[in-house]
């Protein structure tokens, strides 16, 4: 087994990521940036071309004198993204810079356990090797739908993950792949993608939304993913709204999670569509057998009542705990993203309606509430950060 270079200080380790995050840059520029001697980055960078992270990339224009080289990231530097949902695998090949080269999904039932998933996972990467974009992998992050000791690199207690709870993720893909692998909740890897090719580029504090099959939220503090002591920070699908409300997945009454979310919309949706309050819905579902949160984003395109109904009373839901958290948090952007933000304007608007309604105007006077810009990508393009992260640094 090759084992993948490293940074072997401080110095390397910021190159790397400044070309990862703002590309080719000539040495001048980098020069300025790091605050080194010419000779000290010099002989960092020409480590780094040893080490196989960096080449040359031509000479950039003139600044007045000689002109300075320009240097990259190797364009062989490959990192290999899982972003595991509860009904979906999306797989994806990265470069160093992050750019997706190839990306492949399928539904996938999360409940069928660990080995199958993770089996399906491997097999989607296998397709996208056969494609010849895989030289060597340098390092992979996956991102699950679940609770996760990000220490240990493994589920725990994921409610809607059985056969999940403390299986070795991190540890049978490494082995699998022989490289670094990092293991988050998937909600996290999307703030991550937003973090680094989405509108939160801009922000150093800021909330990620994910409303899914169930509900999460990624919190991020000065660019930095804030996990909690146990690796729950963000469970926001659990808060409370009435203990008299319908029973959730977790087991408790009245969460966030039980009254929207994929799996309460389409509970919904099919309530209506059988007791006559949806024709648009009573009609895919015979012709289909079932709903989701795409056929109700359908009914409401097509200005069902129903639908809209439906969105806006889980879009005031969301609203009303996102309010409090934006009171708390006193983010500087919050991005609305997942399967069920396809419900669009609709429910971004109620959503924005409740918390701007909700919280204290010095928590929202300059507070952009938005849609993802990274619909699909920003899990596999957020794994790809958290390992690149890791193999970017000098810590082992």
């Amino acid at each position: 087994m090759r084992m993948t270079a490293r940074p072997e200080n401080a110095h390397q380790a910021r190159l790397l990521k400044l070309l990862r995050d703002d590309g080719p840059r000539s040495r001048a520029e980098l020069g300025d940036v790091v605050r080194l001697s010419r000779s000290k980055l010099a002989t960092e960078l020409d480590r780094l071309v040893e080490l196989g992270l960096v080449e040359g990339a031509g000479l950039a224009a003139s600044r007045g004198g000689r002109r300075s080289a320009i240097v990259r990231l190797s364009p062989a530097l490959r990192f290999v993204a899982f972003d595991i949902g509860a009904t979906s695998i999306d797989v994806a090949v990265l470069g160093g810079e992050l750019d997706v080269l190839g990306h492949v999904s399928e539904e996938c039932d999360v409940r069928l356990g660990a080995t199958v998933v993770l089996d399906r996972a491997l097999d989607l990467l296998g397709k996208l090797r056969d494609e010849g974009l895989i030289p060597q992998v340098h390092g992979t992050g996956i991102g699950v739908p679940g609770p996760v000791s990000f220490r240990d690199g493994m589920p725990v207690v994921p409610p809607i993950m059985p056969g999940w709870d403390r299986f070795p993720v991190r540890d049978a893909i490494g082995q699998e792949l022989g490289c670094p692998v990092l293991v988050d909740n998937d909600v996290n890897i999307m703030a991550l993608g937003e973090l680094h090719a989405g509108p939160a580029r801009q922000v150093d504090d800021f909330l990620l939304v994910k409303i899914g099959t169930g509900i999460g939220c990624g919190i991020v503090v000065d660019g930095t993913i804030y996990r909690g002591v146990s690796g729950s920070a963000g469970d926001i699908g659990h808060i409370r709204i009435d203990d008299d409300g319908p029973v959730c997945a977790c087991g408790n009454a009245g969460c966030l999670e039980a009254y929207f979310g994929g799996a309460a919309l389409a509970r919904d949706a099919l309530a209506a569509a059988r007791d006559g309050r949806s024709a648009h819905l009573a009609e895919r579902l015979e012709h289909a057998g079932a709903l989701n949160a795409a056929d109700v984003a359908d009914a409401l395109g097509a200005g069902d009542p129903e639908a809209l109904r439906l969105v806006r009373e889980g879009g005031r839901h969301v609203g009303q705990v996102l309010a409090g958290l934006v009171s708390f948090f006193n983010p500087g952007l919050v991005i609305i993203s997942g399967g069920v933000a396809g419900l669009g304007h609709t429910l971004l608007a109620e959503i924005r309606s409740v918390v701007y309604r909700r919280s204290a105007p010095l928590a929202t006077g300059n507070l952009p509430i938005v849609l993802t810009e990274l619909p699909g990508t920003a899990g596999v393009i957020g794994a790809g950060r958290l390992i690149s992260d890791h193999v970017f640094s000098t810590s082992s």
